[in-house]
């Protein structure tokens, strides 16, 4: 079904697009006039050691300003104290009613606190603010008492910020608005397929009936016109997707929807309402075998919806809310990946096609990163689009050492280092495709070379441990004359890069030492946060504290997934991601088992490669946190069902007791006879 086609229905169906749509307008109008303007005011409050801790220390010192041995875990305990039950209600006792939140200051290293005041009466907002500044000094002090410290070594909050004229908070009402008016756009586009789709199979039945009554002459069905327009299908759908998500910078996002609000994800939820109408009017059904990967899609829904049900049971601050609703929109966007390959994709050849299109564009991408390393700059700094802004404060560059880590189009080094990783593996097997043995052999190997090479460019562990698992799945699978060929060509490329990249080879080697010997400052980093999520896992363990709500501006980052998804989804969450993880490796090894011919074989293994470094990356960062990598994770994992559902087709049925013997087709060739061969056959 093409764009125009979809037009057509909805003016056919003018009558229940245009009421659902009004209702949507005049519900929007509605809410933008009951809804008060809320307004906001905050201040900010740093901690401060006594002037008498650089003296020497009684017995005991502070215990609270040595907790840890930075303020900061002083600011932590604060923050915990402030935003119990107790505090508020003592809060309230002091007039402050309104909705109140304590977090570390954003872009903040030290001990500073920013407090905020959300009211819709702006006198009041001020006071409360000012009220809420003061109280956070007294539990500073009322905590210090408790633990009999003397008042010389009291810890201070100084207000450095101090309470703020209270500003409209417009951004979230016009939210809200817009919301209404998109469930009223959404329900009239449904209805209106669904009224499609059930007078269309009305007519079918009529018509059915009237052939079986002789009477088919009478009422023959005008014959439909051809289009002049080409079939729009999934293919051409998500390659839009694809050149969206590789060429617009990931961190370029529609204002308002934060991270998630990338072009190319917008552009996937369109392509969901247009599988919608395909769907509903019949033009479309999933291809058979492809169920597995939308299963375990069902399974991360669950989980997501559980999360944020808890996320608005527990009294989560405006920040928290916004970020549950955008995990909402990203995981439709996931879905929408998953279900547009697995089930919209009806031919093999279209999908091979789009596979390829993924291959080629990765490796421009990785020729950019080229360019990002080589010239220590940053492309993305110089991308700039009219109606989209930065999702993130400020896009500078990386160093590790004395090298650049480019990171192309994407948001982040690691983001790039592991999409690469995911998609060398489909690079390699589309080179050794008997399929495109006709095309110059630059052009086959270009994509291995451009990909493989940006690797090691990245200056990160993630990069080359995806590398590595690369070579190790798939190499030891390969005839013994390439594998010895591939080994030749590794240490070649690894002197090449010490004579071109001097210090590159040493960098990479003294990153991973130092892992091993944990004097690492990055990998200390992690692991200190690893026993911070502890306390938000005992407090919620089973489904989370809500899809997107554990941002760095209220908690801190994790730089682990599977600690991410434990502290926003719960174990069930992390069991959704653990099944999606083994679906895409049982898939690959799927196809390898039941693949006829050596090249789908190797594409068995190429996914089994791949969704083995996605299950490796996710502990190494929060992988699914950046755009470009969770598109590219989701949509091998979708393409490997996909991939499985045509080979199963075209794999021989297993005998039975009924049916012992194959299919003519399947039957073994004849023995050559003797006058063929020449050779006499021996007397019975």
């Amino acid at each position: 079904m093409n764009i125009g086609e979809i037009g057509a229905v909805l003016r056919r169906r003018w009558y229940v697009m245009a009421p659902l749509t009004l209702c949507g307008v005049l519900a929007g109008v509605q809410l933008y006039q009951s809804v008060p303007v809320a307004y906001q005011s905050q201040s900010s409050v740093a901690l401060l050691d006594s002037t008498a801790v650089a003296e020497l220390a009684p017995t005991f010192g502070n215990p609270i300003a040595n907790a840890g041995g930075s303020l900061v875990v002083t600011a932590d305990v604060l923050i915990r104290t402030l935003s119990g039950a107790d505090a508020a209600r003592a809060l309230q006792g002091l007039g402050v009613t309104d909705p109140y939140t304590v977090g570390f200051a954003a872009n903040a290293s030290g001990p500073m606190l920013t407090l905020t005041v959300t009211g819709t009466n702006r006198a009041k907002v001020l006071k409360e603010t000012t009220t809420l500044t003061d109280f956070a000094g007294e539990q500073l002090d009322a905590l210090q008492s408790a633990a009999k410290v003397k008042r010389q070594y009291y810890v201070q909050a100084a207000p450095v910020v101090l309470p703020q004229t209270p500003k409209p908070q417009l951004k979230a009402r016009y939210q809200q608005v817009l919301a209404v008016l998109i469930a009223g756009l959404v329900a009239g586009f449904t209805a209106s397929f669904v009224l499609e789709s059930l007078l269309a199979s009305r007519r079918r039945r009529r018509e059915a009936a009237e052939a079986a009554a002789g009477q088919a002459g009478k009422n023959t069905p005008r014959v439909r016109k051809r289009t002049r327009h080409r079939e729009l299908d999934a293919t051409a759908l998500l390659t839009g997707y694809l050149g969206m998500a590789f060429f617009i910078p990931s961190n370029l996002t529609l204002p308002g929807l934060g991270g998630v609000g990338t072009p190319a994800n917008v552009f996937a939820l369109l392509a969901l309402f247009w599988y919608l109408a395909t769907w509903l009017t019949g033009r479309i059904r999933p291809t058979p075998g492809t169920r597995l990967p939308r299963v375990a899609m069902w399974l991360l829904a669950v989980s997501v919806l559980a999360s944020y049900l808890a996320n608005a049971s527990r009294g989560s601050s405006h920040k928290e809310v916004l970020g549950a609703d955008r995990g909402l929109i990203g995981l439709l966007v996931w879905v929408s990946l998953v279900v547009l390959i697995t089930a919209g994709i009806q031919d093999r050849a279209r999908l091979d096609v789009l596979l390829r299109r993924a291959v080629v564009m990765g490796a421009v991408v990785a020729a950019i990163g080229y360019y990002d390393f080589f010239t220590a700059t940053n492309i993305a700094e110089k991308i700039s689009i009219p109606g989209l802004q930065s999702s993130v404060a400020q896009i500078t560059t990386l160093d590790r050492g004395a090298f650049t880590r480019p990171r192309s189009t994407t948001a982040q080094p690691l983001e790039f280092g592991g999409m690469l990783a995911l998609l060398l593996p489909f690079a390699i097997q589309q080179a050794f495709d008997p399929v495109r043995a006709h095309l110059k052999r630059w052009r086959r190997w270009a994509p291995v070379a451009l990909m493989g090479g940006a690797l090691p460019l990245t200056v990160s562990r993630t990069s080359i441990i995806g590398a590595l698992i690369v070579v190790l799945v798939m190499v030891p699978r390969w005839k013994p004359q390439r594998r010895w060929t591939t080994f030749g060509l590794l240490l070649g490329s690894v002197a090449v890069f010490k004579v071109m990249v001097p210090g590159l080879i040493g960098t990479i080697t003294t990153l991973f030492a130092s892992f091993v010997s944990n004097s690492d400052s990055s990998t200390q980093a992690r692991t200190v946060k690893y026993s911070a999520i502890v306390p938000y896992l005992e407090e919620r363990p089973l489904f989370g504290r809500g899809l997107g709500t554990f941002t760095p501006d209220l908690y801190f980052f994790t730089d682990n997934q599977y600690m991410l998804t434990l502290a926003e989804m719960g174990l069930l969450g992390l069991l959704a991601l653990l099944a999606l993880f083994f679906t895409g490796i049982h898939q690959g090894g799927a196809i390898r088992r039941l693949a006829a011919g050596e090249s789908d074989r190797e594409l068995g293994q190429a996914f089994f490669a791949s969704a083995l470094v996605a299950l490796v990356s996710a502990a190494t960062f929060d992988a699914l946190s950046f755009p470009m990598f969770a598109g590219m994770f989701f949509l091998t994992i979708a393409a490997g069902g996909s991939y499985l559902g045509f080979i199963r087709r075209a794999a021989p049925e297993p005998r039975t007791l009924e049916n012992p013997c194959p299919p003519t087709a399947q039957l073994p060739a004849p023995q050559p006879t003797a006058a063929r061969t020449g050779r006499m056959q021996p007397a019975p």
